[in-house]
């Protein structure tokens, strides 16, 4: 569009000079009449041809000098276009490597994340195993204490009564001599299943007291261990942060889950402990039997972190 411009435009430029051109021989001419002349002679008028030449020459100068600048201003918008077109391409591989070093940082921050989660988690586990054991080694060492201190209280009874005994037997000696004897050699044996009674029955008691102990512990242990594997399998959500849910799991005896029902807390928490509840599906049990009865239904509280 632009070269048929420049084209109209040379070509007008060429009909104005022609006609300044033949203006210019008219009224350069004398047209002025000869006294001698008769009116009605016309004076021929002479067009010079090289004139004529040199302004088509000019002409045609004019028209090349606007091709040739119509094609050094088309040369420069190609270059300008290729230049603006490798600017584009090179914006856009910027953009794309801009973006995929944003998508790699994004997938390093996921990864250190989820690796900062599990060393809390197994760190989480380490130290309640180390409470555990803490716990179970103060039982046991508490059990000793007490059977000790039943011993020792089973030893100075007896020395008393056979103290006793003697004193008895010391004072009767002047009377009746075998009498005493046979009244010391009873109490004596009366005294000495009397002792072993005494100490089955203390033996029965802290046995019964140790065995419910044991349970417990156990049964606390397990439910720590069943809140942490139900929370590693927990879609946690920052507005989750600060709120729980009680939740009531019936298990077989094998550890398999058979339901699971909310007792109470928030209503979204509630849903994705039941969830997780059901991803862990299988929860160890122990070999005790009375552990095993009281973990087939059981109640825990679950509290994202």
């Amino acid at each position: 569009m632009k070269a048929d411009n420049n084209y109209t435009f040379a070509i007008g430029v060429s009909v104005v000079l022609h006609l300044l051109l033949v203006i210019a021989l008219i009224f350069g001419s004398d047209f002025s009449l000869d006294d001698k002349a008769k009116p009605n002679t016309i004076q021929a008028v002479v067009i010079d041809p090289g004139t004529i030449a040199k302004q088509a020459n000019q002409i045609r100068q004019e028209r090349e000098r606007a091709e040739r600048a119509e094609q050094e201003r088309l040369k420069k918008l190609k270059q300008q276009a290729a230049q603006l077109e490798k600017n584009r391409k090179a914006e856009e591989e910027r953009i794309r490597r801009l973006k995929e070093k944003q998508v790699q940082e994004k997938k390093a921050a996921r990864q250190a994340e989820e690796e900062r989660k599990k060393a809390v988690a197994e760190a989480k586990k380490e130290k309640e195993r180390a409470v555990a054991a803490e716990a179970e080694r103060k039982r046991k060492a508490d059990a000793a204490a007490k059977a000790e201190a039943a011993k020792a209280e089973a030893e100075r009874k007896a020395k008393a009564e056979a103290e006793r005994v003697a004193k008895a037997k010391a004072a009767e000696k002047a009377r009746k001599e075998k009498a005493a004897r046979a009244e010391a050699e009873r109490k004596q044996k009366e005294a000495a299943l009397n002792d072993i009674f005494a100490g089955l029955e203390d033996e029965t008691v802290q046995n019964s007291s140790a065995k419910q102990q044991h349970i417990d512990n156990e049964v606390n242990r397990h439910a720590a261990i069943y809140t942490q594997m139900i929370q590693q399998n927990l879609l946690v959500d920052e507005t989750y942060v600060g709120k729980s849910c009680r939740v009531k799991i019936k298990l077989a005896s094998s550890g398999l889950l058979l339901s699971v029902t909310t007792l109470g807390g928030d209503a979204q928490v509630c849903r994705a402990a039941k969830t997780a509840v059901t991803k862990v599906n299988v929860f160890p049990m122990p070999k005790d039997a009375d552990v095993v009865a009281k973990l087939t239904n059981i109640n825990l509280t679950v509290q994202p972190e």
